[in-house]
């Protein structure tokens, strides 16, 4: 259940940011159809409920080095609250891990992991996630390539598209 209650101008403005973390107030206010004091305030309101949590630049990780994706499914031999904390704390410290997912099924997490080798992979697994008190399981698949990665989030695209009917 959302907890702020987002009308079809928030939408649009979302909608706008998620493509152009860096669209000028002038121009947003343009693509939006409102002027541009509303159109900031409704941006910074935004911004103070939490909607919009940050600001990033997405950058590419092939062209940075980090050409080998990595899917990871842990289980861990104990799922009490102690041992699932401890888990996640120590996951969290490791910058290879992009994305990390509590998860129901087969594994206890799902970690999505870049680094720039089968080798750096290797060392990875060998002094990081292998010797994290708890691990019992680790089963990996390699991402060979991108089929679909988006950023903005899909409700976005349903709720504009509604709007504009």
């Amino acid at each position: 259940m959302p907890t702020y209650d987002l009308d079809e101008l928030d939408w649009k403005i979302l909608e706008q940011v998620q493509t152009d973390g860096r669209i000028t107030n002038h121009e947003l206010s343009e693509r939006i159809g409102l002027s541009p004091s509303p159109c900031l305030r409704r941006l910074k309101h935004l911004e103070a409920e939490g909607v919009i949590s940050r600001y990033v630049a997405l950058v590419d990780p092939g062209q940075v080095g980090l050409g080998v994706s990595a899917f990871i499914r842990v289980r861990l031999d104990q799922q009490g609250d102690h041992h699932l904390d401890a888990f996640e704390k120590a996951v969290a410290e490791i910058p290879e891990v992009m994305e990390c997912y509590l998860m129901t099924g087969d594994a206890d997490y799902q970690l999505r992991v870049l680094v720039d080798s089968l080798a750096s992979f290797e060392d990875f697994l060998r002094y990081n996630l292998t010797r994290m008190p708890g691990v019992s399981q680790v089963t990996t698949s390699f991402a060979l390539r991108p089929v679909v990665y988006r950023t903005a989030l899909p409700a976005l695209s349903k709720k504009s598209a509604k709007s504009r009917d």
